[in-house]
């Protein structure tokens, strides 16, 4: 009796579990395939022409149709970069002419020739006094000044003369005579070694070269 009782409530509880709304027991529908992209008829048409043409050339070659028609794309998008860079190139190098010529017009810096010529007459009353290192001292500090109230982006209080020299902003002469003044300067401050008539006139012919002031003989 118990045996029939629990295969009757078996029975009972799997016809409602199989009745049940919320779960599915029919078997789901198979996965559509995407639809296949379908080549236009006139592009098909173009590729038959071509093969036609061009078959007969990549066989000679020892190539079948399928591997010379990608040679060919190959060297037909090489073509048209090269008719690009032709319309085009002329253009890019045309803008780029023009851009560092205007660069090489605003971008670099020099001090005007009356800053200049002021710094260097009274450098040289010093130096006509044998204070060659104060002389060129000056130069150095008178520089970083007048490119600070010049150009205040460029400068920082931190900035040291080497740090200013690799400037970009400043021409090639620009960079050299700070080179040069620095060296003679940082040779007076640590290794204690007094500057000559020789050591300022280096130093006052690069900060002349870098004003475009010709100095006299």
């Amino acid at each position: 009796m118990e045996s029939a009782a629990a295969a009757s409530d078996a029975a009972r509880d799997w016809a409602a579990v199989r009745h049940a709304s919320d779960i599915q027991f029919a078997p789901l529908p198979s996965p559509k395939a995407p639809p296949i992209p379908q080549t236009p008829e006139w592009l098909q048409a173009v590729s038959r022409a071509l093969e036609a043409i061009f078959a007969p050339i990549g066989r000679l070659l020892g190539m079948s149709w399928p591997v010379f028609q990608w040679l060919l794309i190959g060297m037909a998008v090489l073509l048209l970069l090269f008719l690009v860079w032709r319309l085009l190139g002329p253009a890019v190098e045309a803008w780029h002419r023009r851009r560092q010529d205007k660069e090489g017009e605003t971008g670099h810096w020099a001090p005007s020739r009356d800053q200049a010529v002021a710094l260097l007459e009274e450098a040289d009353r010093l130096a006509a006094e044998g204070r060659f290192a104060e002389a060129t001292h000056l130069l150095l500090q008178r520089s970083v000044r007048q490119i600070a109230d010049a150009r205040p982006d460029w400068v920082i209080p931190a900035s040291t003369a080497r740090e200013i020299a690799v400037l970009p902003m400043l021409p090639e002469p620009g960079r050299r005579a700070f080179n040069t003044i620095a060296e003679r300067v940082e040779r007076c401050l640590f290794a204690l070694r007094d500057l000559d008539a020789q050591d300022w006139s280096v130093a006052r012919s690069a900060y002349a070269d870098f004003a475009r002031i010709e100095l006299p003989a």
